[in-house]
């Protein structure tokens, strides 16, 4: 029969996790989404404003290639964009802005997921809040970095793979979807040893279980790359998955030198 040392202060998660009732929690949650919306709507704003700056920077990998292959060029060497709608500029730009909202209030959004995640946690466990957020943040931003300089290489991939006959006349939200998915995804993406590191020092896989799994890992991941990458071009594929390989590795000896 186990006996219970009454005498025992809780800890401070304890202390949380018994205080707070199902309402409490949902009223938490509900907090903690408001925020975040109010962070996303500011930045949407500010990224109203700074629009015509923006597509200038996003439009450059194409401006480039049209100035190198002027073969490829249908007159006088011109990359402009071309609406196919009375709507098609408007709401280019709707999506932009929100895009480019939702990546400027991520330092916002990973802080207030942690601070909702945190009552359940030891005082112990707490200690990872700011190494969460920063290393989130950073991870976000190198895979967003990364989207961008393999940008050119990918679009000129793309558009050579389709012959000499053909020439490029984008719209602008073509191509700019393309441009900001592959900045999103490559940012999330490179988040995941995060993830890898959360369940190691949570006890739910160890690092020895993600050495064991290494070679099928390395598959799977590749396969990810594959299947996930919006442009679908081999430069792509090799930024996505060499740094997805890395950073299993990386996770691993994280892992170990956490346990100990």
């Amino acid at each position: 029969m186990s006996v219970v040392d009454e005498s025992r202060e809780p800890s401070e998660g304890e202390e949380e996790l018994a205080t707070m009732t199902l309402t409490e929690h949902l009223a938490e949650l509900r907090s903690r989404v408001l925020v975040s919306i109010i962070a996303i709507a500011v930045t949407t704003v500010v990224m109203w404003f700074l629009y015509d700056h923006v597509i200038n920077f996003m439009r450059h990998p194409y401006c480039e290639f049209i100035r190198t292959h002027p073969s490829k060029a249908i007159s006088d060497r011109s990359c402009s964009l071309v609406t196919q709608g009375p709507l098609e500029g408007f709401t280019t730009r709707l999506k932009i802005c929100a895009y480019g909202g939702i990546a400027l209030s991520a330092p916002v959004l990973f802080w207030e997921l942690w601070r909702f995640i945190t009552p359940g946690l030891h005082k112990n466990e707490k200690r990872y809040i700011v190494p969460f957020v920063a290393c989130g943040v950073v991870l976000f931003a190198l895979g967003v970095t990364v989207a961008i300089l393999v940008f050119p290489k990918a679009l000129t991939w793309l558009i050579d793979v389709g012959g000499r006959g053909v020439v490029p006349l984008f719209s602008p939200s073509k191509y700019f979807t393309l441009y900001v998915l592959m900045a999103l995804i490559f940012g999330a993406v490179f988040m995941y040893p995060l993830v890898l590191v959360f369940l190691e020092i949570a006890g739910v896989v160890p690092s020895s279980t993600w050495r064991r799994w290494r070679r099928p890992a390395i598959v799977v991941i590749a396969l990810v790359a594959a299947v996930i990458t919006p442009s679908s071009d081999p430069f792509s594929f090799l930024a996505m998955a060499v740094p997805m390989i890395v950073f299993y590795e990386g996770s691993i000896i994280v892992g170990r030198l956490l346990h100990k």
